[in-house]
């Protein structure tokens, strides 16, 4: 695949068409790079904008991208779909809006009672995550780069309390990836609808609650305007990882010193949002507070349904698919270790402070 046939295929074909000729001209590549999130979102937005402002810098121009929000270009469940048919050479978004075509990919981007932020970066580098994050993207002839986490998330936003399992009952939430399959099983109408989309339906009540991301991004999104009861943390979605996919063909036609610039551009973006998460997290979280909103535990019994909704969902999908079996035993195997890691390093650490 051309990369003259990327700056003049697909969406925004006119725009594309025009910077063609000059831009090759002057020895530099211009792409179209749609995200899944607004680019003006804190946290999210800025992980794909640093991204491009990284790779245009340490390149000295030599690649440059165009950042789309989502919608602009592309639908935000369907960057994955644009860069594998060719229709734009690379986007941004997490793994498990592509779950559809591998279940698998949910434990790239983030699964119930699974890794914290640091300990997913952990397994990709040093535990055998990494390998198999290649091969299931190489796949379906596409490079995936780890470029960041939005780290611990809250458990929803709910207008009515949720004081047992029976007041999920019959609930319409917005709620991404195998967190909503969980809570499916516990009798909730889980729905799966772009950020833009999350305050109109729960203003109008079309939903009653929604998961979003924490603090930071939920602030943002107006949440709180809405209701003041948060649930925390997100035993659904501990943590959630976010990607810069690229297809392959276009990734080959790289020189190697771009692809390694984009290795590191990606690699910055994630410290870097990482650290905005864990900073501005904290200081919405605040903030909301003296506006009212009550950050609340989710009960004993409600915890432990989630608990075995999981192990049934992640049961069904490891038998229906290899996949998901071989990811999970590697997911699983650090996991293990990271808990106990945890629960004697980190966890009275935390306790005593």
């Amino acid at each position: 695949m051309k990369r003259r046939t990327f700056l003049a295929s697909g969406a925004g074909l006119s725009a594309a068409a025009t910077l063609a000729a000059p831009a090759l001209a002057q020895g530099t590549i211009r792409w179209n790079l749609p995200s899944s999130f607004p680019k003006n979102a804190p946290g999210v937005g800025g992980n794909v904008v640093s991204f491009a402002e990284r790779v245009e810098a340490m390149s000295d121009g030599r690649l440059a991208f165009t950042v789309y929000s989502a919608g602009e270009l592309v639908p935000p469940f369907a960057v994955e779909d644009a860069v594998q048919q060719g229709n734009v050479p690379v986007g941004h978004t997490p793994s498990y809006y592509a779950a559809g075509k591998n279940p698998a990919l949910h434990w790239f981007t983030g699964v119930p009672f699974g890794m914290t932020s640091y300990e997913h970066q952990a397994w990709l580098r040093h535990g055998g995550g990494q390998e198999l994050y290649d091969d299931i993207y190489a796949q379906r002839g596409l490079k995936a780069l780890y470029s960041g986490n939005s780290n611990t998330q809250s458990g929803g936003w709910f207008k009515r309390r949720i004081d047992s399992v029976a007041d999920l009952q019959g609930l319409n939430m917005r709620i991404a990836g195998l967190g909503g399959e969980v809570f499916r099983k516990m009798g909730v109408n889980a729905v799966l609808m772009p950020a833009t989309e999350i305050f109109q339906s729960l203003q109008s009540g079309a939903i009653d609650a929604a998961e979003w991301v924490g603090p930071l991004l939920d602030q943002a999104f107006g949440l709180q305007r809405i209701t003041s009861l948060c649930y925390t943390p997100a035993f659904n979605e501990p943590a959630a990882a976010l990607s810069i996919v690229f297809n392959q063909s276009a990734w080959d036609e790289l020189p190697r010193d771009l692809q390694a610039i984009c290795e590191a551009a990606a690699q910055a973006a994630s410290y870097e949002t990482v650290a905005h998460f864990d900073y501005h997290n904290a200081v919405a979280m605040a903030a909301l507070k003296s506006e009212g909103v009550e950050f609340l535990r989710f009960p004993e019994d409600v915890i432990e349904a989630m608990r075995s909704a999981w192990a049934e969902v992640q049961d069904d999908l490891a038998a229906e698919h290899p996949d998901v079996a071989r990811v999970r035993e590697s997911y699983d195997a650090y996991l293990a270790l990271a808990q106990d890691y945890s629960a004697e390093m980190l966890e009275p650490l935390l306790a005593g402070r």
